[in-house]
């Protein structure tokens, strides 16, 4: 098998479980052979071993059943860099990215070079790719990630040693139950699927990433509601809130954080598909 029938035959396989098969198929092939694109574009009639063969063929039969790219080949892209993901973590979505560029705005347009940059905290960092990005983007900010999962927290380690090193503050722990101090903003992306759309998910999602990084109860609004309980205490005055929510969840999160913080400006913005995706909550006093 040349690496020209190879995607061939990665695409014609995925054609009926993925709805990008072509891409898939070539980034099984490149992960791999540990090559790039462009090679695999230059060199088609480069033949594959018997080895590669065998396991080539075996990605393929995992990727049919659905079992998500970024956990075959262990990464995903998210912003500017290439985030170490496994099963313990919840694979980055775009959503999230606008999620960071939404803090990163507010921070840089508020903090300025007369005073130091804020503390943030990350609640539920999984892969670790809201805290790190922010670490890379706001160099003077004191950044701190927490999750509850040791193996989740494990990854976001790794990659922090990768791509901030030395910048971020690990803990384990129940939402922001680890602070000992308060803090300039929250940034959390927390389960939000309910129970009702758990059961409508994609099998990709379902049965490979980790139920806890997605369900959020019957209303898909358990740890959403508890954390902006607990931010009560845990925010310095002036500082804000950044959340990613559900699709249907922007009016009822509105409401509770309008209970928990009357006097807040409060925003539900669209994602690109023009569905409610992030709550800011700011000029907290």
């Amino acid at each position: 098998m040349t690496i020209a029938e190879a995607l061939l035959y990665g695409r014609s396989q995925l054609q009926a479980t993925s709805p990008t098969p072509e891409l898939d198929a070539r980034l099984l092939l490149q992960h791999l052979l540990r090559v790039t694109h462009s090679y695999l574009v230059a060199h088609p009639e480069t033949p594959l071993t018997a080895d590669q063969t065998q396991q080539y063929r075996r990605l393929i039969a995992r990727a049919r059943q659905k079992e998500p790219i970024p956990y075959l080949i262990g990464a995903a892209p998210f912003y500017d860099c290439e985030f170490q993901v496994t099963p313990a973590v919840l694979i980055p979505r775009p959503e999230t990215e606008l999620l960071v560029e939404r803090v990163i705005k507010w921070v840089r347009a508020r903090w300025g070079e007369e005073r130091p940059l804020p503390i943030l905290v990350d609640v539920g960092t999984g892969s670790g790719c809201i805290a790190i990005t922010l670490a890379r983007q706001l160099l003077q900010a004191e950044v701190i990630a927490i999750d509850i999962a040791a193996a989740a927290l494990a990854v976001a380690q790794a990659n922090a040693q990768r791509l901030a090193p030395g910048r971020i503050q690990f803990h384990q722990g129940h939402l922001l139950s680890p602070l000992t101090h308060a803090v300039d903003v929250i940034v959390a992306n927390l389960p939000y699927v309910t129970d009702a759309e758990w059961t409508a998910l994609d099998d990709g999602v379902k049965l490979h990433e980790p139920a806890v990084a997605l369900k959020g109860g019957r209303d898909g609004l358990d740890l959403i509601e508890e954390l902006l309980q607990q931010a009560t205490a845990k925010l310095n005055p002036g500082g804000a809130i950044f959340l990613e929510i559900g699709w249907r969840q922007g009016l009822v999160v509105y409401e509770v954080a309008q209970t928990c913080f009357p006097t807040a400006h409060i925003q539900v913005s669209p994602d690109l598909a023009g569905h409610d995706r992030i709550v800011m909550i700011s000029n907290i006093q």
